[in-house]
């Protein structure tokens, strides 16, 4: 079995005004298999889901991205890939990648994608269910799985959070590739500096940890919990999230600090 330090590159980032660990982080996670052009394994998706579900202070934002010149050709479908030996377990792995973009979509930490080359199938999939996503400009996202015979069941429905229906329709069933430019347009994603999708998006990341990291994961937590809710109860329970947010000290903190003209000292409760 794959050592899972070698094929998810973990590195931490202190904050620019915050040189103590302690004070928050930017982690980044880099997918490292550049000989299969960062293809999802078994081992690769269980590191990932280790990283993101076990995150916690003083961690405050992560960010994805990937080796060489490919963010992610999607899933393995090579000997130790994604079609291992016999059928449950084949089925159980790949539960466990959709098990990982539903941790991604409901992490209370904000999980952000730095797409410095094309990403492909389930690499397509975990840009998705990131919640902001850096693209540079000769990036590319592509389902090309009807060219193999598959239909791309569990990316789709990240994919529809994220893209009109009829773009996804027209990605999903000719398989063409959507250049960074034009998912941007759309409001996929943002476009970096040529060559600098990882910086830019360290950056953004550095941002919003300069946040409340107590009231980021109240926010986080609650539109991931409204996303399926018809309007009226979302509101209802967006009413009462709102209450509980008054009730943390970093409310009372920023309040304060705004009307005293000064920077924030957020206690992360």
């Amino acid at each position: 079995m794959a050592d899972p330090q070698r094929i998810l590159r973990v590195d931490d980032h202190p904050l620019p005004n915050r040189p103590a660990a302690g004070d928050g982080l930017v982690r980044v996670l880099t997918l490292h298999r550049p000989e299969r052009k960062n293809a999802l394994s078994p081992e690769l998706i269980e590191a990932l889901l280790a990283a993101i579900t076990q995150a916690g202070p003083p961690v405050r934002a992560l960010v994805l991205t990937g080796s060489g010149d490919r963010f992610c050709a999607g899933g393995d479908l090579g000997a130790g890939g994604l079609m291992g030996e016999g059928m449950l377990a084949q089925h159980q792995q790949r539960q466990r990648y959709a098990e990982l973009l539903a941790a991604m979509a409901s992490s209370p930490i904000p999980i952000l994608a730095a797409i410095q080359g094309d990403a492909m199938g389930g690499g397509f999939g975990l840009a998705a269910a990131c919640h902001i996503v850096v693209a540079d400009p000769a990036a590319g996202f592509a389902t090309p799985e009807l060219k193999l015979g598959l239909f791309p069941f569990i990316i789709s429905p990240v994919l529809a959070r994220s893209l009109p229906a009829k773009v996804l329709y027209d990605l999903i069933l000719t398989g063409r590739r959507l250049p960074a430019a034009e998912a941007a347009a759309l409001g996929f994603c943002a476009l970096s500096e040529p060559g600098e999708a990882l910086s830019a998006a360290i950056e953004r990341a550095s941002l919003i940890a300069e946040r409340s990291p107590a009231v980021v994961s109240l926010g986080l937590r609650a539109m991931a919990q409204v996303a399926d809710l018809p309007l009226p109860a979302a509101l209802e329970h967006m009413s009462g999230q709102l209450s509980l947010n008054l009730l943390t000290e970093d409310a009372a903190e920023g309040i304060s600090a705004f009307f005293g003209r000064r920077s924030p000292d957020w206690k992360g409760r």
